[in-house]
């Protein structure tokens, strides 16, 4: 009985570091559905920053053409790489006003991918896409 125990035991030990490997692999996605040919300027008041792996996010509360305020998800790179441009997990903050360059959705969903951002009259770093 023991070594049933021990052999079940020492199987799922060696199953468990592919096991998580593989939802690692499986959560982190391409920026494919983001138009790289395309930049857009969006202006707007920040509502959280969230610095994530495998991406960061900003949450920015923009004007629409009505004046109705429309919330944005823009996604940057990870934290390792923004950190390699000098960013911090306090370089934005909500209620920050900042003024984003985006490559937009190829579908024309509310939201892109971070290409620079200026925060309060001051650009951070230069952010790319992993």
């Amino acid at each position: 009985m023991k070594r049933r125990f021990a052999a079940a035991l020492g199987a799922l030990v060696m199953t468990l570091p592919v096991a998580l490997l593989a939802g690692q692999a499986q959560a982190h996605h391409s920026f494919a559905m983001f138009d790289t040919s395309k930049e857009v300027t969006i202006e707007g008041t920040v509502t959280d920053f969230q610095w994530t792996n495998p991406h960061s996010w900003v949450q920015i509360l923009v004007k629409d053409g009505a004046g109705k305020e429309v919330e944005w998800s823009i996604e940057g790179s990870s934290p390792n790489n923004l950190s390699r441009f000098g960013w911090k997990r306090t370089s934005i903050k909500a209620g920050d006003h900042v003024q984003c360059v985006i490559h937009p959705t190829k579908t024309g969903i509310i939201g892109g991918s971070l290409v620079k951002i200026t925060v309060n009259g001051q650009v951070i770093g230069a952010p790319k896409p992993a």
